[in-house]
């Protein structure tokens, strides 16, 4: 009799488990740490193009140092972002990207050799490309955590996540207060 009641009790505690979303919790979880991942890929691919960006312009503009410099501590910190795992931090480091590389792009208005350039229009190109693949990705990512947080905030699975340490996932979005700001541009300058 007693035999039976401990494989009553296990059995009753494998349904309960079932039933209380641990399993759905992890796979949520893994799902969001997934999408993470390739916005990292797309991130880091972005940033291997930079300096090959960066190469390019300079054989062109040696008047706009200001605007490398500043391209190039982006990718630096966009690269230490990486290194982090942490969605802010990397949306903080996206989003100067972003303005830098804006920068940039209305610097080289002033250099119409340099826009015909074959390897500025294919690495612009490809930038183009990175930039949709990383949108593309953010989505992706924000679409998970949705799923994940709300989820581990709905009953009964709100017990299991307490239970189990699972807290709510960050969104990838910027949050510096000069994540959006536009680019300075001084056109006084004669190249």
């Amino acid at each position: 009799m007693r035999h039976s009641t401990t494989r009553g009790l296990a059995a009753l505690a494998l349904i309960s488990l079932s039933a209380c979303g641990y399993n759905r919790i992890q796979t949520l979880d893994e799902q969001a740490n997934k999408a993470q991942g390739q916005i990292e890929v797309q991130l880091q691919r972005r940033a291997d193009l930079i300096p090959n960006l960066v190469e390019t312009v300079k054989g062109y503009a040696k008047h706009e140092e200001d605007v490398l410099t500043k391209v190039t501590q982006a990718r630096a910190g966009l690269l230490s972002a990486i290194q982090s795992k942490d969605p802010a931090k990397m949306a903080d480091a996206d989003a100067q990207v972003n303005t830098a590389l804006r920068g940039l792009m209305v610097s080289v208005e002033a250099y119409p050799q340099l826009k015909a350039d074959q390897s500025f229009i294919r690495l612009q190109d490809e930038l183009t490309g990175t930039e949709n693949r990383v949108a593309v990705s953010r989505e992706d990512y924000n679409s998970a955590v949705n799923d994940y947080n709300a989820y581990i905030r709905s009953f009964p699975q709100v017990i299991t996540a307490k239970a189990t340490g699972a807290h709510a996932r960050a969104y990838y979005k910027a949050t510096s207060a000069t994540a959006n700001e536009a680019p300075k541009v001084d056109f006084t300058k004669k190249p």
